[in-house]
């Protein structure tokens, strides 16, 4: 038995926690990373805006749909993230797991602009108004303020223990919108189209579209994991800087 099938859990989750190990780990990751983030991306652009066809009633509005539909996905995918990786930094104590939520909201916060803007550039040919208070779309656009208070929350508080708290606090109790927008068209009767990918018996959207579709949102996942290790870096780099600036500051009030 191998030493690391030996340790719980819990100490499993622990070895993974060395800020040295993950800048080697990501270091070797990056890379390819970047390559097959870009290259889905580029056929999914292909297939999305040149090989697939139009729709029979939205004509080639429709194309809208690959970056709108991944973004809106990316959007719950990054708060869920980010609440999970809350939940494991308030009950374990890991800690990249605050730099891995802190550094998702940004990314998140992104995607989920793009998908606002996007369904509204979608919505006005085919709803005639760029914004209506449809359930999904209020509560994704609750979702974006969630992103912007969750990095208000981080830059209001100074030190870097208490910020990461209270910002995991909010992260939690934010996460109930998650599958209220997941299930906001099942619920209410609302102008947004219900779901046509993942459901019970099966999708109902064209596989000359679902292709495309598919292809965008591995890019966009891709897109999103490689953006997620290169600010991780950048978070354990710039905690390096402040312990040391500490460190010398302390030892300059010694002298």
């Amino acid at each position: 038995m191998s030493p690391m099938t030996s340790l719980s859990a819990s100490q499993r989750l622990q070895a993974f926690a060395n800020p040295a190990r993950f800048m080697a780990l990501s270091a070797r990751l990056l890379a390819p990373l970047w390559v097959v983030s870009l290259g889905l991306l580029c056929i999914g652009l292909y297939y999305a805006l040149v090989a697939s066809p139009p729709d029979y009633q939205q004509g080639e509005t429709v194309r809208i749909m690959y970056v709108h539909v991944p973004s809106a996905w990316l959007a719950m995918f990054g708060y869920s993230l980010m609440a999970a990786a809350s939940a494991v930094a308030l009950i374990f104590r890991h800690p990249l797991a605050d730099l891995c939520a802190k550094s998702a909201a940004p990314i998140g916060a992104a995607f989920t602009f793009l998908a606002l803007v996007t369904g509204a550039l979608w919505g006005k040919p085919m709803w005639g108004a760029w914004w209506v208070w449809d359930a999904r779309l209020t509560s994704v656009l609750i979702l974006f303020f969630l992103y912007l208070g969750y990095m208000a929350l981080w830059a209001a508080i100074e030190e870097p223990a208490r910020a990461a708290r209270a910002a995991a606090v909010l992260a939690l109790v934010g996460a109930i919108n998650v599958p209220i927008i997941r299930y906001s068209v099942v619920w209410w009767n609302t102008l947004h189209q219900p779901a046509s990918v993942f459901r019970m018996d099966g999708p109902t959207i064209a596989p000359e579209m679902l292709l495309p579709l598919a292809l965008m949102a591995l890019g966009f996942t891709f897109f999103f994991v490689t953006l997620l290790l290169v600010r991780m870096r950048a978070e354990i780099l710039r905690h390096r800087v402040r312990t040391l600036r500490l460190a010398r500051a302390a030892a300059g009030a010694e002298d």
